[in-house]
């Protein structure tokens, strides 16, 4: 496997090289980038270092999901041995089609994100992910058999069956979606088990964000080192980045993924180190090939040098996405904010939601359901309505902004053993 530890001309040189390749064969071979060329008058040849990069224009979601199923196709479909899909929740799916060196550079970065993480090949990995049209369980799959891990693709449910499964086998690698691994520490308690004595020693993370208050609640509730990895279905799937142990922001594979942060309102590129929205370009891709793609996540690339010695930029963990930004009354508000303030309460879980009271199109009011623990529940008013009190203060100090707050019994709020669905929408007449 390649390292990660490449001088910063070797790093350029191997960007420049796949960058210019991946505009060749798509201005060839790709009908849709062909077109974006040709009426912004590009042509490969433009591109001779990689600042010429943001001479070509953004990719953006629509794009792709204008291009169902088979319009960012470069290569035949017979040559595309696999497909996968994005949920669909909010319009057609996202479409990404592999060829056979697709596939084997997506084991192959997977492996170094596992491999970064403390993975070994002795390890044995239980994979809660879904398998399907999703991208994470097929990727850390094969990334894992790369590796030369044991792999058990039990996929996602079950959960008692999962648990059962992961002291038989000895499972010592948890590969989920965070909200995922707290739902199994509930259950395993719920049956008399103690989640430190199942022997998990690292968790690989991914699917949704993670605040560092779950991750120290997952790390204490199941004893593991967990660790965060980052991908999406329109890039390639997991194995973009991930965390080394360190755990000081998510190591990009540079060589694999050029990466870049811009003002999501403006569009211009923002300075090393500013948070913005990361855009990202696969340098290897044949099957479905995609330049600077807008991701709508929001983070920053660290400037500093991580002190476990590789060189690969880190990127900062994802604090939202634009499009996921709720504005209220004119102030601009992120989950990852109202999530921060919640974990700061001992008597709170981890498990929430947001209600956005619409009318007539346009967001009124947000409620905030805030599930109580078991020891934060309690028969007095008085002291329910202090803990509401005292939340909707923070928030209010965090957010410019209060909230309803609704407290909810513990164990009220759905548990998924996919994403988490933290915001539902009201519509009021």
């Amino acid at each position: 496997m390649q390292n990660d530890f490449f001088t910063p001309e070797e790093q350029k040189t191997r960007q420049l090289e796949g960058f210019q390749n991946t505009v060749r064969h798509a201005y060839k071979n790709s009908s849709f980038y062909r077109r974006i060329f040709d009426e912004n008058n590009l042509r490969p040849d433009d591109i001779q270092n990689l600042s010429d990069i943001e001479k070509i224009p953004y990719t953006r979601k629509n794009d792709l999901r204008e291009a169902y199923p088979y319009g960012m196709a470069a290569v035949p479909l017979e040559q595309i041995l696999r497909i996968h899909a994005s949920s669909g929740t909010t319009g057609k799916p996202i479409v990404a089609g592999y060829t056979k060196t697709d596939l084997e550079y997506w084991a192959e970065g997977v492996a170094r994100i596992c491999e970064m993480a403390g993975v070994k090949p002795s390890d044995i990995a239980q994979i809660s992910f879904g398998y399907g049209l999703f991208t994470g369980g097929f990727g850390l799959h094969y990334g894992l058999e790369k590796l030369g891990a044991t792999v058990v693709p039990f996929s996602s449910g079950n959960t008692e069956r999962q648990l059962s499964l992961m002291k038989d086998f000895n499972t010592n690698v948890l590969v989920c979606t965070p909200s995922f691994a707290i739902y199994m520490a509930e259950v395993a308690r719920e049956l008399g088990y103690d989640p430190v004595e199942f022997g998990l020693k690292i968790g690989l993370f991914g699917g949704e964000p993670c605040s560092e208050a779950m991750r120290e609640d997952i790390e204490k509730q199941w004893g593991l080192k967990a660790t965060i990895n980052y991908g999406l279905t329109e890039v390639i799937g997991p194995g973009v980045s991930g965390e080394c142990m360190q755990t000081r922001g998510m190591h990009i594979l540079e060589d694999l993924y050029y990466p870049e942060v811009i003002d999501p309102e403006s569009s211009l590129p923002l300075p090393a180190g500013e948070r913005g929205e990361l855009v990202l370009t696969p340098l290897f891709k044949e099957g479905f090939p995609i330049i600077r793609y807008r991701t709508g996540d929001i983070t920053r690339l660290i400037p500093e040098k991580c002190p476990c010695g590789r060189t690969t930029r880190r990127m900062d963990y994802i604090t939202g996405r634009s499009d996921d930004m709720i504005i209220i009354k004119g102030v601009n508000i992120f989950p990852s904010q109202i999530e921060e303030v919640l974990s700061g309460f001992r008597e709170v879980s981890p498990h929430y939601r947001l209600v956005l009271h619409k009318q007539k199109g346009f967001i009124k009011d947000l409620e905030v359901q805030v599930e109580l623990t078991q020891e934060g529940f309690s028969d007095s008013f008085r002291e329910l309505e202090a803990l509401e009190g005292r939340i909707r203060r923070h928030l209010r100090s965090t957010l410019s902004l209060a909230p309803r707050i609704k407290l909810m019994e513990p164990k009220s709020l759905e548990r998924t053993t996919g994403k988490a669905k933290r915001i539902i929408e009201s519509e009021e007449f």
